[in-house]
């Protein structure tokens, strides 16, 4: 499975659970670190872990195997990494505080519809 397909399967995931302003950035011609970063924000805690849940399940099911997850169920900042594809997980605060759409400007946006 190629990087954009899952994108559009975590994409995918977040959107069954009314994740908020779900964005792609392609970042493959600017750094090697992934070809995707996918942020989307929560209103609960209980929202963010369900996102979470989602997308692991589904890129699981597609055969695809998380490499490393960063927060728990208390974080408002889940940031899960599935090599190719790198997903942020925000409270709507902390996904305005670090504004990773600024830091990471010079990538693509794309919408998730486009994938």
């Amino acid at each position: 499975m190629d990087s954009r397909e899952m994108a559009k399967l975590a994409c995918e995931a977040l959107e069954e659970k009314k994740a908020g302003d779900v964005q792609v950035i392609d970042i493959q011609n600017i750094s090697v670190i992934a070809d995707y970063f996918i942020l989307a924000d929560g209103e609960n805690q209980n929202q963010l872990q369900a996102m979470q849940d989602a997308v692991d399940e589904k890129l699981y099911k597609a055969g695809v195997q998380i490499k490393q997850i960063e927060g728990n169920n208390k974080s408002t900042w889940i940031l899960m990494d599935y090599g190719d594809i790198i997903v942020h997980i925000f409270s709507k605060q902390d996904r305005l505080f670090y504004d990773l759409e600024r830091i990471w400007r010079d990538g693509v946006l794309i919408e998730p519809k486009d994938l």
